[in-house]
C-alpha cells in the first residue's frame, strides 16, 4: 500500500537523524521555499486562485482551481497524495499555473469531508490521523475515481481560463498515481497527458489494474519511482512498460534516487534535487499538450 510505503520512508529518515518534529520546523520551510511562487518577484505571471465546486455523479467535490489571471491556458487535474490538499500541494499547484497551466487540485475526500482534511504531510501518521482517514479511504474506488476524473475534466473543458484547442494533463502523486491513469481512461479524448510520481498500485493482478487500461488511454506518461518502492516491486516498472508498449503509449519510466513521497515539499524524505529533475520532466511531458 501507498502509506505503508511512505511510512517506510519516514522511519528511514528517522534513522538517518531527520526527526519528524525537526523537520517540522525547519525542513518543511525550507523545502516550502523551493516552491514558492516568484509571481510576488515579479518573476512570473499574476494567479488567480480559488476554491470551486465541482459537481460530480457521486455529489459535490470541493477543489483549488489556480490558473494565470490572464490568457487561456492548457488544464491539469492534480490528485494529492494521502494526506489530501494541504499548503504543500496548493503550492506545487500554484508553481504549475506559473508555468503556465490551469490547475485543478482536487479533494479526494469529497464524499466524506471537504478540505482540508489533515492540516499538513505527518498529521496522516498519528493514531488521530489515520482514525480520520480511514472511512475516508474506505469510500474511494476505482469505478469512482473514473466518475471523477470524468467530472473534472467536463468542468475543466467549460472554464474561460482553458484552453479547450489544448490536451488536458493529469498528476498524481501516492495514491494519486492510479487515479491519474483512471483520469486518462475517463476522458480519452481529453487527456493528453499523465505524471506519477511515487504513485502505489499502478501495477495489481486485479483486472482493472491501471496498467491495464493503456489501451484504452491517448495519453503520454511519466511514471516516476521512487527507489524503495521498486525494490519491493521491482518487476512493476517492466510490466507497465510492456504494457504501455503494446497499448502503443509512450511511457518515461524512472527510478529515481530518493524515497516514497520525495517529490512533495512537507514529507520528511522530500528531496530537492530529484524533486527538481522529477518536476522538468513534467513540465517536457505537459509542454506536449
Amino acid at each position: 500500500m501507498c502509506d505503508d510505503f511512505t511510512f517506510e520512508a519516514e522511519q528511514q529518515a528517522v534513522t538517518a537523524g531527520v526527526s519528524r518534529r525537526t523537520f517540522g520546523v525547519a525542513g518543511t520551510a525550507a523545502a516550502m521555499a523551493a516552491w514558492t511562487p516568484a509571481a510576488a518577484a515579479g518573476k512570473a505571471p499574476a494567479l488567480r486562485e480559488t476554491v470551486v465546486a465541482v459537481p460530480t455523479p457521486d455529489g459535490t467535490a470541493d477543489a483549488v482551481f489556480v490558473h494565470p489571471a490572464k490568457g487561456r491556458h492548457p488544464a491539469v487535474v492534480m490528485w494529492p497524495d494521502i494526506a489530501g490538499i494541504r499548503d504543500a500541494n496548493k503550492a506545487m499547484a500554484r508553481r504549475l499555473a506559473e508555468a503556465g497551466f490551469a490547475v485543478l487540485l482536487v479533494n479526494q475526500y469529497y464524499r466524506s469531508a471537504k478540505a482540508p482534511v489533515l492540516a499538513d504531510f505527518a498529521s496522516w501518521r498519528t493514531p488521530a490521523g489515520q482514525e480520520r482517514l480511514r472511512p475516508m479511504i474506505a469510500q474511494i474506488n476505482p469505478e469512482g475515481i473514473i466518475r471523477d476524473g470524468g467530472a473534472f475534466v467536463a468542468w475543466l473543458d467549460k472554464q474561460a481560463a482553458v484552453d479547450t484547442r489544448r490536451g488536458i494533463g493529469t498528476t498524481g502523486y501516492c495514491m494519486g498515481g492510479p487515479f491519474a491513469v483512471r483520469t486518462a481512461f475517463a476522458a480519452p479524448a481529453r487527456v493528453g497527458a499523465v505524471g506519477s510520481f511515487h504513485g502505489g498500485g499502478l501495477v495489481t493482478d486485479k483486472p482493472d489494474s491501471p496498467h491495464l487500461l493503456l489501451p484504452r488511454t491517448r495519453a503520454a506518461y511519466l511514471i516516476a519511482v521512487a527507489r524503495n518502492d521498486d525494490g519491493r516491486a521491482p518487476a512493476d516498472k517492466d510490466t507497465f512498460k510492456v504494457a504501455a508498449t503494446a497499448a502503443g503509449r509512450a511511457a518515461e519510466v524512472e527510478v529515481y534516487a530518493a524515497d516514497h513521497g520525495w517529490t512533495v515539499p512537507d514529507s520528511p524524505v522530500y528531496d530537492k534535487a530529484e524533486a527538481e529533475r522529477a518536476w522538468a520532466r513534467l513540465l517536457a511531458l505537459l509542454a506536449k499538450l
